[in-house]
């Protein structure tokens, strides 16, 4: 079966799409530009689309630091989901921790957010523990691993 999206490496021509998916999926949490174009610099390949008919349908942003990395964001366009495109970019990422040589990959998630709870644990994320007020609204999180 042909995969439903390709994945590949973020161009910094693709920011106003990315953009456009934070702000769809975190409102008044989304990231800024800014704070985009320094991923662009310092996530090289584990900065991912998710792209289907030519158009970008979600982002993922992991950042490797020698044996661990941590999975910094993932969003997929409200439109776009339940489709596969967060899981083609976590395993294209996996791939690429691999060949690195990573171990570990962390996340953090809002407690509240049981949809992503539910996508990680789908893929070995484990609970390790509690992160009180981590999230700018007060929220807490979960901070979650799995082995890479």
């Amino acid at each position: 079966m042909p995969a439903q999206f390709a994945v590949r490496k973020i161009r910094p021509a693709d920011l106003d799409r990315v953009l456009e998916i934070e702000r769809a999926s975190f409102s008044v949490d989304a990231y800024d530009r800014n704070l985009f174009a320094e991923h662009l610099d310092a996530s090289g390949d584990l900065f991912l689309a998710a792209e289907r008919a030519g158009s970008i349908r979600g982002y993922l942003i992991a950042r490797a630091r020698g044996r661990r990395a941590e999975l910094v964001s993932v969003a997929v366009d409200p439109a776009a989901r339940g489709a596969g495109a967060a899981s083609a970019m976590l395993e294209s990422a996996l791939r690429r921790l691999r060949a690195r040589g990573v171990k570990r990959l962390f996340l953090t998630v809002k407690t509240t957010n049981l949809e992503a709870r539910a996508f990680y644990a789908k893929y070995s994320f484990r609970c390790v523990r509690r992160a009180p007020r981590y999230y700018e609204d007060g929220s807490d999180g979960w901070r979650m691993a799995r082995k890479v």
